[in-house]
């Protein structure tokens, strides 16, 4: 099946959010099938504290950024907004996907532990505006740094990402709820 190329510029924003409820459906999904369906999600009506959706499970709440980009995609790097440093155990999920399929996968994760802030951005470099002013320059964007791809660990699957986020080791909630049926 061919994709259509102009869905990725003329539909940026409806794969952003299709992207999003994607990881969000997988995330709880785990959750539900192997962690006692523990996961809360919350996402803020207004996007101005550099994060696009609060998670929570097993005592931990993660405020997260979301970006995307497809396998074949050679981004070499991500804006991160600086006030992601201040939220509680903050961190960028970098969501890699198939773009035939739509399938997710690889991730690649910036952050700490949970429970730890984000680590320090004051080292990375500042972000420019895109497009330039009148006179083409492209004035900087002082809230956002640039975190290359080789600042982010490469995540393999949506149970080694929920354990990055939460930090705990999962039971099989549903195989242990039909064993006890069965016994």
């Amino acid at each position: 099946m061919d994709i259509d190329v102009t869905l990725d510029t003329h539909q940026s924003v409806y794969r952003e959010r299709l992207l999003e409820h994607l990881l969000i459906g997988d995330l709880l999904k785990y959750s539900w099938l192997h962690a006692g369906a523990t996961l809360e999600v919350s996402q803020p009506s207004i996007d101005r504290s550099g994060h696009d959706v609060v998670l929570e499970a097993n005592g931990v709440t993660r405020h997260v950024q979301l970006k995307s980009s497809s396998r074949a995609a050679t981004t070499p790097a991500q804006k991160v907004h600086l006030r992601l440093a201040s939220k509680p155990s903050g961190c960028v999920v970098w969501t890699r996907f198939d773009r035939s399929t739509m399938e997710l996968g690889p991730f690649l994760f910036f952050g700490a532990e949970p429970g730890l802030p984000l680590p320090p951005l004051d080292a990375f470099n500042m972000a420019k505006h895109t497009k330039g002013d009148k006179n083409g320059v492209k004035k900087d964007r002082p809230n956002l740094r640039i975190v290359r791809k080789s600042q982010f660990c490469e995540i393999a699957d949506i149970p080694a990402l929920y354990k990055v986020l939460f930090g705990t080791d999962v039971v099989d909630f549903a195989s242990a709820t039909l064993r006890q049926q069965a016994s």
